[in-house]
C-alpha cells in the first residue's frame, strides 16, 4: 500500500472542492442582493461539477460526446428555469448569471484533467471576483466612458494583433533594425502611458500638483511641463506649486527611460546610464522637495486640488504609427550621419534632436548597430536628455510667464549642462 494518494482521486477531489466554494460564493452574492436561494444551491453547483469530470472521464477521447450530451441537456435544463422564473431582480439584473456559474462548474472537471495549474486557480479566481465585487464593478461601469472601451481595443490591436503579425526581419537598409522591433518599442511606450494615462483618469483623479507631475512624467515629461505651464499661467494658486510638479516630471522622465532600455533588454547602455541617470534623478527630487517647500510657504494649495491635465487619451493609433515612423526616420538618419560624421556628427544630431520626441531616437539609436563606439552611443542619449530639457525650460518661462517657475527653468538648463559635462568626462 502506497501513501500517496491516487492523481485521478485527488483531481476529482480538486473539482469537487472548486465546485462547491463556486457555491459558497453564488449563495453569498444572492443573499447581499436580497435575492431568493433559487436554482443554483451550493450542493446543485458540487453535483455539477463532479457531473462534467465523471463524464469526461467516460469519454476516453474526441468528439466528447457523453460529456456533449451533458452540456446540452444541462443547457437546456438552464434555459427551462431561466424561462420560468423570469429576471433575478426587479431591474432585471443577475438572470444569466447563475446559469455561467453553473456552465463554470460543469466545465471545471475538463479544465482540472487537462490544464496547468495556474489556468484552473485563474479561472475560478475571475468567476469569484465577478461575484464578490459587484459594487465596484458597477461603480468602475458607470465611470467608464465609451471611449475607453475604443481605446482599450486600440492598445489589444497594438500589443496583441500587430505585434505578432509583424516578421523579425530587418527592415531594408537598416541590417540591426528589425519589424518586429520597432513595433516592440511602440508597443512598450504605449503601455507605460496608457498606465500613467489610468493612474491619473481613475486611481487619482484628484491629485495634487506634485502627482500630477509624477503621472504626467510617466508617459511625456514635455506634455506635462506645457500643461503645468498653462494652468500655473491662468492660475496664481497653481502658479506656486507648479514648479515644483515640473521637475518632478522630467525626473520621471529618466526612471521611464531607463525602464524602458532595461525592458527592451539593451543592458550594456542601462548599466552605463544608471549612474548618470541616478545623479540626474536625486538632483530633480531634492530641487522639486525644495521648490515645493518653497511653494507652501508662498501659496498654500488645497489638498484636493489638481491641474487638470492629462484630460485626452495619450493612446491613440495614429500616435503609436508616428512613433513607428520616427523610429525608423531617426535609425535612418543616425545610420547616414555615423557613417559620414561619425561621434561628433552623432553628438550634434542628439543635441537637435533633443528639441522634438527623445523616445523614437534614443531606442532606434540603442536597437542599432552603428559605425560609432559604445561610448558615443551612450553620451548621445545623455546629451538628447539634456538639450529635451533645455527644450521644457523654454516653455516653462514662455507658457507661464510667472516668476515663480524661474528656479525650475533654471535647474532644467542645468541639467543641461550636467549632461554634457558627464557626456565629455567619459569620452
Amino acid at each position: 500500500m502506497t501513501d500517496a494518494l491516487p492523481p485521478l482521486l485527488l483531481q476529482f477531489a480538486a473539482t469537487a472542492v472548486l465546485s462547491f466554494v463556486l457555491g459558497l460564493e453564488l449563495h453569498s452574492y444572492r443573499r447581499a442582493q436580497d435575492e431568493g436561494i433559487g436554482f443554483g444551491t451550493t450542493r446543485t453547483l458540487t453535483l455539477i461539477g463532479a457531473a462534467g469530470f465523471v463524464l469526461w472521464l467516460l469519454d476516453g477521447s474526441p468528439p466528447r460526446g457523453l460529456y456533449l450530451a451533458g452540456l446540452a441537456a444541462l443547457a437546456v435544463w438552464l434555459a427551462v428555469d431561466l424561462a420560468r422564473h423570469g429576471t433575478a431582480g426587479a431591474d432585471g439584473s443577475g438572470a444569466l448569471l447563475p446559469s455561467v456559474i453553473a456552465l463554470l462548474a460543469f466545465a471545471l472537471g475538463p479544465l482540472v484533467l487537462t490544464q496547468p495549474d495556474w489556468l484552473v486557480a485563474a479561472v475560478l479566481i475571475v468567476a469569484i471576483l465577478m461575484l464578490a465585487e459587484k459594487p465596484l464593478i458597477r461603480r468602475l461601469s458607470d465611470a467608464m466612458p465609451m471611449a475607453e472601451g475604443v481605446t482599450l481595443v486600440k492598445f489589444l490591436i497594438l500589443a496583441g494583433l500587430v505585434l505578432p503579425l509583424l516578421p523579425n526581419t530587418p527592415i531594408p537598409g537598416l541590417v540591426d533594425i528589425t519589424y518586429a522591433k520597432v513595433w516592440m518599442a511602440v508597443v512598450l511606450i504605449s503601455t507605460i502611458s496608457y498606465a500613467g494615462y489610468l493612474a491619473h483618469a481613475y486611481l487619482f483623479p484628484k491629485a495634487g500638483t506634485l502627482l500630477t507631475g509624477v503621472l504626467g512624467g510617466v508617459y511625456s515629461s514635455t506634455a506635462a511641463t506645457v500643461v503645468l505651464a498653462r494652468q500655473a499661467r491662468l492660475d496664481t494658486g497653481m502658479a506656486a506649486q507648479a514648479p515644483a510638479a515640473t521637475v518632478l516630471a522630467t525626473a520621471m522622465m529618466y526612471v521611464r527611460l531607463w525602464i524602458v532600455i532595461v525592458a527592451l533588454g539593451h543592458w550594456p547602455a542601462a548599466l552605463h546610464l544608471a549612474l548618470p541617470f541616478t545623479l540626474l534623478l536625486a538632483g530633480s527630487l531634492g530641487v522639486t522637495w525644495w521648490l515645493w517647500q518653497r511653494g507652501r510657504q508662498q501659496a498654500p494649495q488645497a489638498p484636493g486640488a489638481t491641474p487638470g491635465a492629462h484630460n485626452a487619451n495619450p493612446l491613440d493609433l495614429p500616435v503609436a504609427f508616428l512613433f513607428a515612423g520616427l523610429f525608423v526616420a531617426f535609425a535612418a538618419i543616425t545610420s547616414f550621419v555615423t557613417q559620414h560624421f561619425g561621434a561628433t556628427g552623432l553628438h550634434v544630431l542628439s543635441f537637435l534632436v533633443g528639441f522634438t520626441d527623445i523616445d523614437p531616437f534614443v531606442l532606434s539609436l540603442l536597437a542599432g548597430h552603428f559605425q560609432v563606439t559604445e561610448t558615443a552611443v551612450i553620451t548621445a542619449v545623455l546629451i538628447a536628455t539634456g538639450s529635451n530639457n533645455l527644450l521644457k525650460a523654454g516653455y516653462a518661462l514662455g507658457i507661464s510667464r510667472q516668476k515663480a517657475m524661474l528656479p525650475a527653468a533654471a535647474w532644467l538648463a542645468f541639467t543641461l549642462l550636467l549632461s554634457l559635462g558627464w557626456a565629455a568626462w567619459v569620452q
